[in-house]
């Protein structure tokens, strides 16, 4: 039987998500059949210019009369942060299985909401923090678990963006913090601090520092100027549970990095080195090997002894970002109807939040600050 999908954004990661769901049962033919059955937008002119462009069946402005429909099996949100708790909580209600954009929610409350939603209807959830599924940040993840790093001491990234920088911006909603949650440090922290905890376990406490360079830009309306009210950069010292201690950063004020997101895992056994804009490759160094021998090895993540690898193109050949998505996507549906639990879900969700949460508390009080 078809899983027929209802995806609720038509921007930027209603594109990556659309994607997604055209190519699963082309290049993972094991997975259950997805019908794009409807795709919400707010204006009737771009849904149906995205329901054509991204291949949906139909086109529709009343989410909750959606939500609503016996038809729909999952429910995709990929709407900005402050309408997700609001449509998980109706899914939930309506029986739908969720996938939900990152974060999770914008305050801690609405994700322990949504948390509480899902498990008491018994509906599947998870969190697209599609990085955890590019093959190298997978294969990292392996070696991890296969001991070859040894016991984990450093975890440290960065996720680096220039185009916050001028000053004639007008205020879109990543400057608003009632439609946003934050800045930097919910659209782009999230994302380095949920890879920390995928590979090297959960955040006990941070400290933080956070700011906002500039403090007001034009409004969108042209009606003058209005205040920024999220953070532009942030950077945070963390320890983890298992003992490592780590760093996290990331700007949208990093002139000529259009989307770096990088981390570097130092170990008792060996490293490891990933940058996104060099995606397919992982960077190893093992201390087991001779010393005459020894160096940062690149392993071209492409394979089919990779994570995801012999779906794809023959051996060695580059896959890209949309590749997450559909990764993603195969993971999830294939746990449907089954016992399984994917993750990122819901709980992780909440995790990541009491993490922003905590960053944040502790940029303002500038002390260590304890997660949960």
């Amino acid at each position: 039987m078809a899983i027929r999908v209802a995806l609720f954004g038509t921007k930027f990661m209603g594109k990556a998500h659309s994607q997604a769901y055209r190519n699963v049962n082309k290049f993972f033919p094991d997975a259950p059949q997805i019908e794009m059955a409807v795709i919400v937008g707010r204006n009737p002119e771009e849904t149906e210019s995205a329901r054509s462009a991204f291949g949906w069946q139909e086109a529709s402005t009343d989410w909750k009369a959606v939500m609503a429909r016996k038809d729909i099996d999952l429910v995709d949100i990929a709407t900005p942060g402050h309408l997700h708790c609001a449509m998980a909580l109706e899914a939930a209600k309506q029986g739908k299985h969720i996938i939900c954009e990152k974060p999770l929610a914008n305050t801690t409350t609405e994700a322990g909401q949504m948390l509480d939603a899902v498990k008491a209807a018994g509906v599947k959830n998870f969190l697209m923090h599609n990085y955890r599924r590019v093959p190298a940040v997978s294969l990292a993840k392996r070696f991890i678990e296969d001991g070859r790093l040894g016991k984990i001491f450093h975890f440290r990234a960065r996720y680096l963006q220039d185009w916050a920088m001028s000053e004639d911006l007008p205020r879109l909603w990543r400057f608003d913090k009632e439609a946003s949650g934050s800045g930097a440090l919910g659209d782009l922290g999230a994302h380095i601090l949920d890879l920390g905890r995928y590979l090297c376990g959960e955040i006990r406490d941070v400290s933080a520092i956070t700011e906002t360079f500039i403090k007001e830009r034009p409004a969108l309306d042209g009606s003058g100027s209005q205040p920024v009210t999220v953070d532009d950069a942030f950077a945070a010292c963390i320890r983890f549970e298992q003992g490592a201690i780590g760093t996290l950063e990331a700007t949208r004020f990093a002139a000529g990095r259009k989307n770096q997101n990088t981390f570097e895992i130092n170990g008792s056994k060996g490293s490891v080195v990933f940058d996104l804009e060099d995606l397919n490759r992982l960077q190893y160094f093992s201390v087991d090997d001779d010393r005459d021998a020894q160096g940062f090895r690149t392993i071209i993540c492409c394979d089919d002894v990779h994570p995801y690898g012999g779906h794809w193109w023959p051996d060695g050949h580059i896959i890209g970002y949309e590749h997450s998505f559909t990764h993603s996507v195969y993971d999830f549906v294939m746990s449907l109807g089954s016992s399984t639990d994917v993750k990122p879900d819901f709980e992780d969700g909440v995790r990541n939040q009491q993490v922003l949460d905590a960053i944040e508390k502790a940029a303002a009080s500038r002390t260590w600050v304890g997660v949960g």
